[in-house]
């Protein structure tokens, strides 16, 4: 029979020449590994390497255990291994080594956790809230007798309460500062009042007649609290996101996901989560019926059939599962959701009408059925129009701000060089229709007799081939889209909107919507000085597939909330490549 060898961070344990034999808990699948060869494997998170006959096994605690729906898996972890000849031959006992995973690495192991994100949200806005009210405090600094200063403190756990019921301790995918700005002012504000009314309620009023001792009045104190909460709790959030977004980056401070599918839809999955690093999720492999091919994988790992679940999760570490478009039948796929919900993983699905469903979308009930509720966009409304007419007053209230920049832009780009001062350029706006496209004037016009302006044949036109036709002027512009300024006339004309698809070229639009999947739907709506897609990284050499698919995205969930988020990217991103 088998021996059973129980590990415990830290120990140091020997095994048996013969077997080593440990069950892995929580109804996870007996995991066989084969000693006659050198071999690494990790077993949630716990690295394993076996060296043939000497069997020596060491585990690294990189990845621990996380959160309380894995408290189980602190018990015993093991290997159920085969007899190995080499090894009985050599008649060896093999030492198990477990080494503990360093302070840094289970700090950082606790803030990509669920609860130690919660914690540490929380921590930062019980902090900016006792500096909000003490700062108030001090600002107001005068006597009081009444216990207005003892009761303001009520305004912390207020304002607690308030950001849970709003959800804003959730860990959301792909989250951002902008996401939470506007439910975190108003949190703060509603706590305010909130607090207002409990200290109006237990300090009574001053009969009529009697003379008031020095105090403080908790209208005009609440309303501070809420001026210094409303910086500070927006504040340390956002300090918050920047760290998030910094160890997302530089570490794949990411949350380990499996993907079941092996078609297009996953392989887009996959792409995405590599690309973008703010969605907080890696991929770590791929469970489906059907094998896919090596080259839609970008890397990662097949783990099996959607049978081996089990053991593909506890091979990978994963914490997360994402169900894509499978050939699996939909019963085994609910019972896979089961299972993974029993391992404690989340489960994200991709609806197989993805194109129809939006962030709007709410699940209504049956009997017992679920009823997916689609939001509908109507380009044509009037919310659209009402949107037209906001960008044409933004517009115009823009241009004569920075009227002074843009005479002087004008100035400098005719001096520059002979020619106009605005370059135009056809572009497709709304239902197809063709419009002139403005843009300052950045480079030297062509001489079409002289060498170095020649374009040889298969190059782009423009100064990308030959001679740099660049003026000074146009390098500064270009590198702070400032050449882009004109377009507002575009806007007040209403030929584009301040926020919109980015317009592309006739030729390009034909031959885009021959080859790429709803191209055309992006011009439902009036091209944009600036996009949903161009703020998200996708301008220049990048996929036009994925343009149009975050252009759609933009079309089908628009708001004006959403637009005020767009234009404030774009003024982060313009700043950032500016630098």
């Amino acid at each position: 029979m088998c021996k059973c060898s129980t590990i415990s961070p830290g120990s140091r344990l020997n095994g048996s020449s013969a077997r080593a034999q440990a069950k892995a808990t929580d109804q996870l699948t007996h995991l066989p590994l084969n000693c006659r060869s050198s071999r690494q494997i990790n077993i949630r998170g716990w690295q394993f390497a076996i060296a043939g006959g000497s069997a020596h096994l060491e585990l690294d605690l990189s990845v621990p255990f996380r959160g309380s729906a894995h408290a189980a898996r602190h018990e015993a972890i093991g290997v159920h291994a085969e007899r190995a000849s080499d090894d009985a031959a050599a008649g060896a006992r093999a030492p198990l080594v477990v080494e503990k995973p360093t302070l840094w690495r289970r700090a950082i192991e606790y803030l990509r956790n669920e609860g130690g994100y919660v914690a540490v949200t929380v921590g930062l806005d019980i902090w900016a809230g006792f500096l909000s009210v003490s700062l108030a405090h001090a600002w107001l600094n005068q006597i009081d007798t009444r216990g207005t200063y003892t009761w303001s403190w009520v305004f912390i756990p207020i304002l607690i309460a308030i950001l849970a019921t709003r959800g804003l301790y959730k860990r959301r995918l792909g989250d951002r500062f902008l996401d939470e700005f506007e439910p975190v002012e108003t949190s703060a504000a509603v706590a305010a009042l909130l607090a207002l009314a409990v200290i109006v309620a237990v300090i009574p009023p001053i009969p009529v007649g009697e003379v008031a001792p020095p105090y403080v009045r908790p209208s005009e104190l609440m309303l501070k609290i809420w001026i210094c909460a409303a910086v500070l709790v927006p504040a340390v959030r956002f300090c918050r996101s920047l760290t998030q977004r910094y160890l997302r980056r530089k570490y794949r401070f990411g949350k380990r996901a499996i993907i079941v599918g092996s078609g297009p839809i996953a392989h887009q999955i996959i792409t995405r989560m590599q690309q973008v690093p703010d969605y907080g999720l890696r991929p770590v492999g791929i469970i489906d019926d059907t094998r896919p091919a090596a080259v839609e994988t970008e890397g990662v790992p097949y783990l099996g059939t959607t049978d081996n679940l089990e053991r593909a999760v506890v091979t990978s570490g994963a914490e997360k599962l994402i169900i894509a478009h499978s050939s699996v039948p939909d019963e085994q796929l609910s019972a896979l959701a089961q299972r993974a919900h029993h391992l404690g993983m989340k489960v994200r699905v991709v609806p197989r009408m993805m194109d129809a469903v939006g962030v709007g979308a709410t699940i209504e009930h049956m009997g017992g059925i679920p009823l997916m509720v689609l939001a509908h966009t109507n380009p044509k409304g009037w919310q659209f129009a009402l949107k037209h007419t906001m960008d044409r007053t933004f517009a115009s209230v823009g241009l004569l701000l920075i009227s002074p920049l843009f005479l002087t832009l004008m100035l400098l780009v005719r001096l520059s060089s002979p020619g106009p001062i605005f370059f135009g350029q056809d572009r497709i706006g709304r239902d197809g229709k063709v419009f002139q496209c403005l843009k300052f004037r950045s480079m030297r016009p062509a001489d079409p007799a002289a060498e170095a302006f020649q374009v040889k044949d298969g190059s782009a036109p423009g100064g990308v081939e030959g001679e740099d036709r660049r003026t000074w002027i146009g390098k500064i512009m270009r590198k702070t889209s400032m050449d882009e300024l004109p377009q507002l006339l575009n806007v007040i004309r209403g030929d584009m909107s301040l926020v919109g698809p980015r317009p592309e070229r006739p030729e390009f639009v034909e031959l885009f919507e021959m080859q790429i999947r709803r191209y055309g739907d992006r011009h439902r709506v009036k091209a944009g000085m600036t996009g949903w897609a161009q703020v998200h990284g996708l301008r220049g050499q990048t996929s036009i597939a994925d343009r149009a698919e975050f252009d759609n995205f933009y079309i089908e969930n628009w708001s004006i909330l959403l637009d005020l988020k767009t234009l404030a990217l774009t003024v982060l991103a313009v700043l950032k490549s500016a630098e």
